[in-house]
């Protein structure tokens, strides 16, 4: 659910006192174009980014993600912080957790917001549900965002995905739908996002990413 370019939770298993075994991972990725539920985070510009996660095996799993970001007065960059639990019953896997959006130096001071998440997938399909949790003038449940992804293997173990989401509500951002495909191979992605908001379409858009996980 974080908002990286690409990420996995991967490492070396390490031996924490007094608690079961965890995983600690880190990631850094490259992008030409950070986009976020379709909309440009950095006014079309490159973006660098990278964050750190635990994953326990129980499920939990907590991290914080951080990266340029220029959509607001004074913004440069973004600070993510989260926390959440994922697991598998009837076949299903699944994922729920909070996120805190933070923009330490942006200068209206109302740009920090909060989600709970939810997700469900099988069979390379998922479905998810975003809520706002809290946010500057904004009340729990002002803003949902609803997405569907589907990602399947193609030649040469390339991975091919397809994305629709719809964002709806009365705080910060206009009602929206946003689709995109991706094709992926090893550490590079390819993707391409169109983005239609209160009846408008803007342009479509194309980037590449490039992402290293590794165990720290």
């Amino acid at each position: 659910m974080k908002k990286t370019i690409l990420s996995a939770l991967i490492g070396a298993t390490v031996l924490v006192p007094a608690v079961a075994q965890a995983e600690l991972s880190a990631n850094v990725a490259a992008t030409s174009n950070y986009l976020w539920r379709g909309m440009e985070q950095t006014g079309g510009a490159a973006a660098i980014s990278g964050g750190i996660d635990y994953a326990a095996e129980s499920g939990f799993y907590a991290g914080t993600w951080a990266s340029n970001a220029s959509w607001a007065e004074g913004m440069t960059y973004e600070l993510d912080l989260y926390a959440g639990y994922g697991g598998s019953a009837g076949g299903f896997d699944y994922d729920v957790g909070f996120v805190y959006f933070a923009y330490p130096d942006e200068t209206s001071g109302d740009a920090d917001f909060s989600e709970v998440y939810a997700s469900v997938s099988k069979n390379g399909f998922t479905v998810g549900l975003a809520v706002l949790a809290s946010g500057e003038g904004g009340d729990f449940g002002d803003t949902v965002y609803l997405s569907a992804d589907y990602a399947t293997t193609v030649a040469k173990d390339a991975e091919l995905a397809f994305h629709v989401g719809n964002y709806s509500g009365d705080w910060l951002a206009e009602d929206s739908t946003d689709i995109g495909v991706t094709l992926s191979k090893d550490a590079f992605t390819f993707g391409i996002s169109k983005l239609s908001q209160d009846g408008g379409d803007e342009d479509l858009k194309v980037y590449v990413s490039y992402a290293v996980d590794f165990a720290l």
